[in-house]
C-alpha cells in the first residue's frame, strides 16, 4: 500500500499543480499496533505539526477512552502529555509542543503509548518527507485497514459484533448478535467491536470523529 500510495501521490500532486506558490513540507507516517500488524494506518501530516496535534490525531482515530496520559519514545527521549507526572520517572522527558520537523526524519522509527495502566502501544515509521500544496488540515489519512472480522466464540461461525468484558480473558468475550441474547452476563458489560487496536480495553467503544 506504501508504493502505491507513493505512485498515486506522484500524480494527484500534479493535478492539484504541485509547482503552485503555497507549498507546504509533509511527512507520510506508518502507524501500526505494535503487536497486531493488522490495525495500521497511512497518514500525511504538516511538518509544523506538533508531537501533539499527534497525539491528538491518535486518540481521535485509535485510542481516547477516558483522557488517560499519552507519550512518545523518540531516540530514548519520553515526550509526554503531562510532562510534570512523567518528570518523576527519572528519564529523559519533553512536552509534546515541539513541532515535527525538528525531530523527524525519513526512515525514523518510534513509538507511542496510550494508558500506562492497560496500555495500548504504537509503532510510527517514517516514510517520507516532500513538499505539497499547502491544506489547511494538518493530517490527511491516506490509507487504513480494513474493519477485521472476529468469529463468534459461542457458536464459532458467526461474525462477533461484540465483546463481552467479563469474559474476554476466558476466550468467551467475542460474540455474534444471535448469540449475545443467550449470554450469561449483563448487557452493560457488552461493547462493540471497533476498528482499533483499543477494541476491548478499558471499555473503549471507537471513534466518533474517524467512523470504520
Amino acid at each position: 500500500m506504501v508504493k502505491h500510495l507513493q505512485s498515486c501521490k506522484g500524480s494527484s500532486l500534479a493535478l492539484e499543480g504541485e509547482n503552485s506558490e503555497k507549498q507546504a513540507g509533509y511527512f507520510d507516517l506508518l502507524i501500526n499496533d505494535k503487536y497486531s500488524k493488522q490495525y495500521w494506518l497511512i497518514v500525511e501530516m504538516k511538518d509544523t505539526a506538533s508531537l501533539k496535534d499527534l497525539d491528538q490525531f491518535l486518540r481521535d482515530i485509535w485510542l481516547e477512552c477516558c483522557g488517560h496520559l499519552s507519550g512518545f519514545i523518540i531516540d530514548g527521549i519520553h515526550y509526554e502529555s503531562d510532562a510534570q507526572v512523567a518528570d518523576e520517572w527519572m528519564v529523559p522527558v519533553k512536552g509534546m509542543n515541539i513541532k515535527l520537523q525538528k525531530l523527524l526524519v525519513p526512515g525514523m522509527v518510534f513509538d507511542h503509548q496510550y494508558d500506562y495502566g492497560s496500555t495500548t502501544e504504537l509503532t510510527l515509521s517514517v516514510i517520507e518527507h516532500h513538499l505539497g500544496p499547502a491544506r489547511k488540515d494538518k493530517v490527511k489519512i491516506l490509507s487504513r485497514n480494513l474493519p477485521i472480522t472476529f468469529v463468534c466464540e459461542a457458536c464459532k461461525k458467526n461474525p462477533a459484533t461484540v465483546i463481552c468484558l467479563a469474559c474476554i480473558d476466558e476466550e468467551a468475550g467475542l460474540l455474534c448478535d444471535d448469540c449475545r441474547n443467550d449470554h450469561e452476563c449483563d448487557e452493560g458489560m457488552f461493547v462493540n467491536i471497533c476498528n482499533s487496536p483499543r477494541t476491548g480495553v478499558c471499555g473503549y467503544e471507537g471513534s466518533t470523529r474517524y467512523p470504520d
